[in-house]
Order: structure tokens, then sequence, then C-alpha cells
């Protein structure tokens, strides 16, 4: 059940640059917001001369659905590139869910997502009741990937030209006043950053490269602020800001 499992493709949608698939995994365990999977086509991945890459790679779900489940993918590699050129009826090995996700607070919840990093806050903003949603793009091509959350009118954009919504960083986006606020983000290390140093109750998803994805091979390790490292794959992908020493850059 937790283990390896051929699932076919069933949906396939574009928002902008970025690409979501959806696929039948009625007999996997059902997956925590936050959690995530290590995903290889079954199909040319690593069969042949010239094909890559050969390890899986993580993605956090965007949404699980009566036995469904979505991922949201860009462009940035040759894995990347394999899975977005999956179509329905294709077959996807699925490992998982693994991980620790988002954690309870009896605080206001504010999401804050920048990229393909609003993967696990979509899954987290699926079990909240109308929460405050601010997601930073490059731009408003890839600012189409807010539709992703439906038409909440909680959602506020920020783009870096400006062409969407607010003119400058998601952060700037945050409420003057967060004493209440608990703080939910997942996006590029310097906006975790960032965030880590605030003086506000915050949890973070980090974003790493996971050759095993369970704890095997310690290549994704995060210094923590008491010393020493955890495994983000197995420690996370989910911390307290307050665990961490820093937000590593990639």
């Amino acid at each position: 059940m937790f283990g390896r499992r051929a699932c076919t493709v069933v949906g396939r949608e574009t928002h902008g640059p970025y690409v979501v698939i959806e696929v039948h995994d009625p007999d996997g365990p059902a997956p925590a917001p936050g959690q995530f999977h290590m995903l290889a086509a079954v199909e040319r991945w690593g069969g042949g001369e010239g094909e890559r890459p050969f390890l899986p790679r993580a993605f956090s779900v965007l949404r699980a659905r009566d036995g469904r489940l979505s991922f949201l993918f860009d462009d940035v590699g040759p894995g990347t590139n394999r899975l977005m050129e999956l179509d329905r009826e294709d077959e996807v090995w699925v490992t998982g869910p693994l991980g620790e996700g988002w954690r309870p607070t009896d605080r206001r919840p504010v999401l804050i997502g920048g990229g393909v990093g609003i993967a696990p806050l979509v899954a987290l903003a699926d079990t909240l009741d109308a929460p405050e949603v601010l997601l930073g793009f490059r731009d408003a091509h890839h600012a189409e990937a807010a539709a992703t959350l439906g038409s909440d009118p909680n959602v506020a954009l920020a783009t870096d030209d400006g062409s969407a919504g607010h003119h400058g960083l998601v952060t700037d986006l945050l409420p003057e006043d967060l004493s209440d606020v608990e703080l939910f983000a997942c996006g590029p290390p310097a906006m975790l950053e960032a965030i880590r140093q605030l003086d506000v109750p915050a949890q973070l998803a980090l974003e790493s490269g996971m050759a095993c994805g369970f704890g095997a091979c310690f290549g994704c390790v995060t210094p923590l602020a008491e010393g020493g490292y955890a495994r983000v794959c197995v420690d996370g992908p989910v911390f307290a800001a307050a665990e961490l020493a820093e937000v590593p850059a990639h």
C-alpha cells in the first residue's frame, strides 16, 4: 500500500507554464496536507540510451480527493520535463505518502506560497475555512497557477514584474497585525528564510532534492537551530521555523 505502485493518469491541465496531472490511486494511503510522493514515469524513464533521469522526483500533493492525487509540475530539468509530457492513460510510478505534513494550530492561519511552492498550500487550504492566502509569482503567466485554488476571494497575488497583483515580494502582503497569526509557507529559499526571521509562529515546507525520499541516503539534510541536522524527507518537509538554523539555498 505504501510502496511503489503504478498509477494511471486520469487528468491533465495547464496553468500558464505549469502542468497539473491527476492520477488514479485507489489503493494508496490518503496523504495529509504537506506530505509528498516520489514520482517517475513508467515508460521512458532512464530506460534507454540518453534517457534521464534514473531517480524518481519528489512532489508535494497538490490535492487528494476520492482516490485521486494531483501534482503540480514546472519544467526545470529532464525529470520534470518527462512528467509534464504525461497525458491520460499514461502510467506513473508513485511511492508515498512520505514525510511530515502541516500541523494543526489554534492561531489564525495565513498561507504564503511562491511558484510551485503553492502545491502543499492548496492541499492545506482544502481543509480550512476560507483561509487568507498570499501567492507570489514571476509574472502574470506564472500567476495563472493561482486558479488551482479556485475563485477564492481571500487569495492575494504579487508578481516580480507587477503584471498581476502587487508589484513586489509576496511577503509585502503580510497583514500588519500578526499577533494572532501562524504562517504556513512554501516557496523559494529566500522567501522562506525571510519568513523564518520574523518573530511570528510559522511552519515552513522545505524543497530539497531527494535521492530516496525515506531517510536512507542523507542527501537532503538541513541545519537545526540547536545544532545537528534533520532530514527533510522524514523529519519534514514541514518544520517549525524556530527549529531551523537557516533555510539553505538550493
